[in-house]
């Protein structure tokens, strides 16, 4: 009865606080996002010890119905229009600034002496974003325009070559160390990828045709809710990724369905107090003191990170023929970095446990950083590009 106690308690003094920080946030150049993760840090085992452990405990289903609800939103925002008018420039930005994350950050951790197994592991896992921390930051601007719209659709689309990318990884890498199971990753791949397609297919075709229909005319909150819990049960389930297969249902909806925003609509009114406590455990839950065993090796991964994601989407903008300020934006909007990279992170760890010493502090300590600061880069981009998209609007 007492942890119950502690679990509304607690709960509901983040919901107070973080409605405190969105104020905050609204009245000055602070990104909510980290004025979330920096409340959890404060809050958290590491300073005031605050967060009962009951809450913390329960991080990892806050974590999935949170990234759910955000991928259903992202996909909701692949209508057929964005993807004929802007589907090159998001594809080749996203293809681009995954790979060249991946190439820079092998290649930095090379020449620094690490063994190309771990640097390889390493360069995959810094191709991974951050969906909800990117899609949080664009809502703080209200009515997306040009830039913003494209980079959510690049966000969409680089955790899918972020997990290609990885799985291949733990192919050659098990390889590389004799492993009999060589080929287990490739079909995990399938299984992540394809699995999550199949289930966002299975749920959004349906949905799409029912929406709407069941009460015309409103938004339908039950219907929302549905298909969110459908889409964490079965995807945890069939051990698919939860993340694509919301991107895909989403798509779907916004594609087929007669009445599709109502399920959006709905989504939107649930999904801020999940955030706010997706943000403020996920600041409570990292683990400060593996910033300084990170060392050399994870300054040359996050300097590297940074590097390869800048490069790696003006080298996509150039090929799509999208301006090089756009590139050159896209790539600080993309420095967030999360959970994905975590499990990831926690994957390769179980996979291969003489890396874990060298994996674990590196990225998690990287995560640190990256949760805090990179938001204030996506802001710094979407206040930069905006000034810019209103200047030629004006002319």
């Amino acid at each position: 009865m007492q942890e119950s106690a502690q679990f509304f308690i607690a709960t509901g003094a983040i919901l107070a606080l973080g409605m405190a920080v969105d104020m905050l946030g609204r009245r000055s150049a602070l990104p909510r996002v980290s004025l979330l993760v920096l409340l959890g840090i404060a809050a958290g085992p590491t300073a005031l010890n605050l967060i009962p452990s009951v809450l913390l405990d329960n991080f990892d289903t806050i974590v999935v119905i949170a990234l759910v609800m955000i991928g259903f939103l992202l996909g909701g925002k692949l209508t057929r229009e964005l993807l004929v008018n802007s589907g090159k420039a998001g594809l080749w930005i996203s293809l681009s600034a995954a790979i060249g994350t991946a190439i820079v950050v092998f290649i930095g951790l090379s020449l620094i002496g690490m063994p190309a197994d771990i640097a390889l592991l390493l360069a995959c896992i810094a191709a991974a974003t951050a969906p909800a921390a990117t899609f949080e930051t664009v809502m703080e601007f209200g009515t997306p325009g040009k830039f913003a719209t494209l980079l959510l659709l690049v966000v969409a689309l680089d955790d899918i070559w972020g997990l290609m990318l990885f799985s291949l990884a733990l192919s050659v890498v098990s390889v590389m160390n004799g492993n009999e199971s060589e080929f287990s990753p490739l079909m995990m791949m399938l299984r992540d990828i394809g699995g999550g397609v199949f289930i966002g297919l299975l749920l959004g075709l349906p949905a799409a045709f029912l929406t709407g229909r069941i009460k015309p005319g409103q938004p339908m909150l039950t219907e929302a809710l549905v298909l969110t819990l459908l889409c964490v049960g079965l995807t945890l389930w069939a051990e698919a990724s939860f993340l694509i297969a919301a991107i895909v249902m989403g798509a779907v909806i916004t594609n087929t369905a007669r009445h599709h925003e109502y399920p959006f609509h709905a989504i939107e009114n649930i999904e801020r107090p999940f955030l706010v406590v997706f943000f403020v455990l996920a600041g409570a839950a990292l683990e400060l003191e593996l910033l300084w065993q990170a060392s050399l090796i994870g300054v040359v991964y996050i300097g590297c990170r940074v590097l390869g994601k800048i490069v790696g989407a003006l080298a996509g903008s150039r090929f799509s023929s999208e301006s090089p300020t756009t590139g050159r934006w896209m790539g600080i909007a993309l420095l967030p970095q999360a959970g994905v990279a975590m499990g990831m992170a926690l994957l390769a760890a179980t996979a291969f446990p003489d890396y874990r010493d060298i994996l674990l502090p590196v990225v998690i300590g990287a995560t640190v950083l990256f949760e805090i600061v990179g938001p204030f880069g996506t802001r710094m981009a979407l206040a930069a590009m905006q000034k810019i998209e209103a200047a030629k609007s004006d002319r």
